[in-house]
């Protein structure tokens, strides 16, 4: 029987330290006064949260395009199929599909190493639940909130139920949905993307939206969602 030589195994158990301190705790609190079922792509599946409950999950260095949001309204059975009135994934409770607009999205792209996480808050879907994110390990980072109830103050004809319509969803015009070829200059702000950015100053808005709500932190950070912060 052949055995690795000493120094292989030294390198891979520093390989495997630094892949665990880089990949992210991501710790899940409902404050709202109702039930919340989050669910998180491509890492989190799916849980159930009534109100002041807490849970976490792990996600990997280098997740990619990673999303967060809340299920309101949903019932399952013992073998996790059902449905929810805001966010379903295609009526199971372990998601593997992004939930239905309207909804509230944090999202992230996780680092390895020596480079930066990526994370905002995103109501080009609409809303349907007040989020936050905040870094609970790391210096110089930013939490950022999207507190206000915006259903309640959802212009009629975006008004769905359970939640507020983005204008893209809702109309599907190239105006508000800035298909391709757009940029910023050709696919500028909108009354209705405004409406979101004035509740919400630190979320996506629309499309271009990056340059006021595109936030960073150093690989390694640990992360707090909060739902109806």
């Amino acid at each position: 029987m052949t055995t690795m030589p000493s120094l292989l195994i030294s390198f891979i158990l520093l390989l495997l330290a630094v892949v665990s301190t880089d990949a992210a705790t991501i710790y899940h609190l409902n404050k709202c006064p109702y039930t919340v079922w989050p669910a998180a792509i491509p890492e989190g599946g799916g849980i159930r949260l009534d109100p002041g409950q807490s849970a976490i999950f792990h996600a990997p260095a280098g997740t990619k395009a990673g999303r967060i949001w809340g299920r309101t309204g949903c019932n399952f059975d013992a073998n996790g199929q059902g449905s929810c009135s805001t966010g379903d994934c295609g009526g199971v409770l372990a998601c593997t599909l992004s939930g239905k607009p309207p909804v509230t999205l944090v999202e992230y792209t996780l680092a390895s190493g020596s480079g930066s996480d990526f994370y905002d808050i995103s109501l080009v879907d609409g809303f349907n639940v007040p989020m936050s994110i905040a870094p609970v390990t790391g210096s110089g980072c930013h939490a950022i909130s999207c507190a206000a109830d915006i259903n309640a103050q959802c212009p009629p004809e975006l008004k769905v139920e359970g939640g507020c319509a983005s204008a893209c969803l809702k109309f599907n015009t190239p105006q508000y949905c800035c298909p391709a070829p757009a940029t910023p200059a050709t696919c500028p702000p909108t009354d209705y993307s405004s409406f979101f950015k004035r509740l919400c100053p630190d979320a996506y808005s629309y499309a271009y939206d990056d340059r006021s709500s595109t936030f960073t932190c150093a690989a390694g950070t640990d992360y707090q969602v909060t739902f109806c912060p």
